[in-house]
């Protein structure tokens, strides 16, 4: 039989006639890509598989572990989406194992207990640990874990489920990563160009305008310092930017002021920490250790005897959300009528609106009631306001500082009024301060009593009746 004499008499029907003559099914765009999806899926599996087993011995299983890490920064979003269910449902814990594990452990006598233990610890554990384990051994093996779980934050917004396998990297991560493995390393102007590029980029808190910004901020009475692991040697985790002054930094305008004269290191008695800047999203979450502000308040203290005083001047990123939120209209339900009404407020409800509606381009002419409303009200949140079912604060700024050993020092009026100042805290920043002798003990109160030490200047702001 001719094909093509057979096409041309069947006309258009030809094409679909040819697939049976030859014994070929035709196949759906959706059924291609569904068989290209099975394809990737055993692919993987399978190389998954090979390392966590050390299939050919552990060189082989550390190379197929390098080459899978290789082909997964080459997926886009759903070649990742597949990779992440795949450890998630086919490379989990067994649950039927774990439960004989428990039953076998509650049979066992008191002196085997230890060692039946160890089984179900084991049981416990999800065979995916291992292969990120491999990844860790990897010379860039640590750098690749943390973008991985910066992929998967955004993927476990949108499915729940992922959290289980977010919570394992995060465990492994924290093995990795803590105050005392951490390397403190002074920045300069004349840091590699390399690393105050990465400065200009991973700035966080005051976004860095120009070079000559830049500059300014490491000129001869400020100081940089950048937090580096040492698997990680050219990427910093966090920076440190510090100011040298005479007194406490009321204002960010003022400290960042490009034209401001520079000030005689030798003449300061403060030191002001501006700007804290976490620089990978796949360390979010995960602590560094406490008293991480401490080690650059030693290397302050030894360089610089004159610096008496150690304090932040930091911003209020939750307050407004609080203050416009669900949960503020209680506290502020509670607030002397007389405190309300010397602002211009009688009514309780009308509090948000009227810093909403303030004008803000005025602050620096504002009575010093309403100041002192919209500070007491700061101060409420940062020391009442707490995370569910927790006894930390809100605040993931005071949060930090507070874990840290500081205590609340002062709360500054239209501090920052940029746009993004007033986006998240009408303008109010706080001054946390490091008092040497005490930041152990603050710590302490925090972590076991959630107890927030504050100055006593800032006692006239309690604003309950």
């Amino acid at each position: 039989m001719n094909i093509s004499s057979k096409a041309d008499e069947t006309g258009a029907r030809g094409w679909s006639r040819i697939p049976s003559v030859f014994g070929i099914q035709k196949r759906t765009p959706a059924e291609k890509e569904q068989q290209s999806r099975e394809r990737h899926l055993r692919s993987i599996r399978e190389v998954i598989t090979a390392c966590i087993e050390e299939r050919g011995g552990r060189v082989a299983a550390s190379l197929s572990a390098a080459k899978l890490a290789q082909q997964y920064q080459k997926w886009d979003d759903a070649e990742k989406d597949i990779f992440y269910h795949l450890l998630l449902h086919e490379f989990d814990c067994d649950g039927k194992k774990i439960r004989e594990a428990a039953q076998s452990l509650c049979e066992t006598p008191e002196e085997q207990v230890p060692e039946k233990a160890s089984s179900l610890r084991s049981q416990l554990t999800p065979p995916r640990v291992e292969l990120f384990r491999q990844w860790t051994m990897m010379p860039a093996g640590v750098k690749f874990l943390v973008d991985l779980r910066a992929d998967l934050l955004p993927a476990k917004k949108e499915n729940p489920d992922l959290k289980r396998l977010d919570n394992d990297l995060k465990e492994i991560l924290k093995s990795l990563f803590n105050v005392g493995i951490l390397k403190l390393q002074p920045m300069g102007w004349n840091s590699p160009a390399a690393l105050l590029e990465k400065l200009i980029r991973y700035e966080a808190v005051h976004e860095i305008q120009s070079w000559d910004d830049l500059r300014n901020r490491l000129d001869n009475d400020r100081r940089c310092f950048g937090f580096f692991h040492p698997n990680m040697a050219e990427e910093p985790l966090i920076f440190v930017e510090v100011a040298l002054c005479r007194g406490i930094a009321e204002s960010v305008h003022t400290l960042l002021d490009t034209e401001a004269k520079v000030l005689d290191p030798d003449s300061a008695d403060t030191a002001v920490f501006f700007s804290i800047s976490n620089t990978q999203k796949g360390l979010a979450g995960i602590p560094f250790g406490s008293f991480l502000i401490k080690q650059v308040v030693d290397r302050l203290q030894h360089d610089l005897p004159n610096i008496k005083r150690f304090i932040t001047l930091s911003p209020i990123p939750g307050f407004r959300n609080w203050l416009e939120g669900e949960e503020a209209p209680q506290f502020i339900s509670q607030i002397d009528p007389k405190i309300l009404a010397a602002a211009g407020i009688h009514d309780p409800e009308d509090v948000p609106a009227f810093f909403q509606n303030f004008d803000w381009g005025q602050a620096d002419k504002a009575d010093e009631a309403v100041q002192t409303l919209l500070r007491g009200l700061a101060f409420h949140y940062l020391t009442e306001a707490k995370r569910p079912g927790r006894e930390t604060a809100l605040d993931p700024v005071a949060h930090f500082h507070i874990s840290n050993g500081a205590r609340i020092e002062q709360l500054n009026w239209a501090a920052n009024v940029s746009d993004r100042g007033l986006r998240e805290s009408f303008g109010l920043m706080v001054n946390y301060r490091y008092k040497l002798e005490r930041i152990e003990k603050h710590h302490e109160d925090y972590a076991s009593k959630g107890l927030i030490h504050t100055s006593r200047q800032l006692k006239p702001l309690r604003l309950k009746s």
